[in-house]
C-alpha cells in the first residue's frame, strides 16, 4: 500500500461540509452518531462554521445554507472537497470537459481558495487548495470518524469515470456487475493502490446525480440505534458488502443523506 506520507493530495477528497438549516442540531446529531468532536473557530467576519474532528484530525464542517444558495433551491446535504494545485485552472479545465462552475473561484482568508462545481451530469463537489500548504497525511483509512468510502450515483457511470479520471487522474479498479443496475466501478486516487470509492449509474427513482459519503463507525448496529435515537432515518440496510464490512444509508433529521460503514455489526 502506498505510504500516505508520500502521496500527493492532488485529486483526493480532503474535506467534507454539511450545509443545512440548524447547525446546532446537526452538531448534536453527528457528534452523537459518528463520535466526532466539534469546535467553532470563530473567524472574524466569516459565517459561523463548526469544525468536526476524529480525535485531532479534521474531517469536515457544518454551516448554514447561504442565502443565495437557498434562493436557488439548495437543500441540506453533504459536499466533498477535492484538492487541486490551482483552483482557477482546475475550474477552467472542468468547464472545458462539460462540467459547470456554480460559484466562481473565491478566497477564504487564511484558509484557502475554492470553487463550487458540478460534473457534466450535475453532481456537485468543491475544488479546493489550502493556503497553508499540503494537508497532513490521513490516519489509517479505517479510523472511526473518517470518510471510509465515497460513492457517486452518476448520470452515466461510464461517462462519469471518464470525466473524473481525466480531471483528477483517478484510476479504474475492479468493476462489479450488478445486473440491471449496471456496473459498480471502483476507483483509486492517483498514486495509490487502494480503493477510494466507486461510481455507478443512478437508479431511475433517484432524483438526480449525487455523491454519497460513508463515515466510519466501530460497530454498525449501535450506530443505527444512535441514528434513530436522534431523529434520523435508515433508508437502506444494514447490509454486508464485499470484504466483510457492513453499511447503512441514512437521512439525518433535515433530510441530508449520508452513510455509515463498519467492520462488524
Amino acid at each position: 500500500m502506498t505510504d500516505a506520507k508520500t502521496m500527493s493530495p492532488a485529486g483526493k477528497f480532503v474535506w467534507y461540509d454539511w450545509m443545512g438549516d440548524n447547525v446546532k442540531a446537526a452538531e448534536d446529531f453527528y457528534t452523537h452518531v459518528v463520535g466526532w468532536n466539534a469546535r467553532d473557530p470563530q473567524m472574524p467576519g466569516a459565517p459561523a462554521y463548526t469544525i468536526l474532528s476524529a480525535g485531532d484530525y479534521g474531517v469536515g464542517g457544518l454551516m448554514a445554507i447561504p442565502a443565495d444558495a437557498k434562493a436557488m433551491g439548495a437543500r441540506p446535504c453533504w459536499t466533498g472537497y477535492i484538492w487541486v494545485e490551482n483552483v482557477d485552472s482546475a475550474a477552467a479545465k472542468l468547464t472545458a470537459a462539460g462540467g459547470a462552475v456554480r460559484r466562481p473561484p473565491s478566497d477564504i482568508p487564511g484558509v484557502g481558495r475554492f470553487a463550487v462545481v458540478t460534473d457534466p451530469h450535475g453532481a456537485h463537489f468543491i475544488l479546493f487548495r489550502d493556503s497553508g500548504g499540503n494537508p497532513p497525511p490521513d490516519p489509517a483509512p479505517d479510523t472511526p470518524g473518517l470518510v471510509g468510502w465515497r460513492e457517486l450515483h452518476a448520470g452515466d457511470g461510464v461517462k462519469a469515470f471518464e470525466f473524473y479520471s481525466s480531471q483528477f487522474g483517478w484510476t479504474k479498479r475492479h468493476g462489479m456487475d450488478m445486473g440491471a443496475m449496471g456496473v459498480y466501478q471502483l476507483f483509486g486516487f492517483a498514486g495509490s493502490d487502494s480503493d477510494a470509492g466507486a461510481m455507478m449509474t443512478r437508479a431511475p427513482q433517484t432524483p438526480g446525480p449525487f455523491w454519497l459519503y460513508y463515515f466510519n463507525v466501530a460497530t454498525l448496529d449501535a450506530a443505527v440505534d444512535r441514528v434513530k435515537a436522534k431523529g434520523g432515518k435508515i433508508v437502506n440496510g444494514p447490509m454486508e458488502v464485499p470484504g466483510g464490512q457492513w453499511i447503512v444509508q441514512a437521512l439525518d433529521p433535515e433530510g441530508a443523506m449520508f452513510a455509515l460503514v463498519a467492520p462488524k455489526r
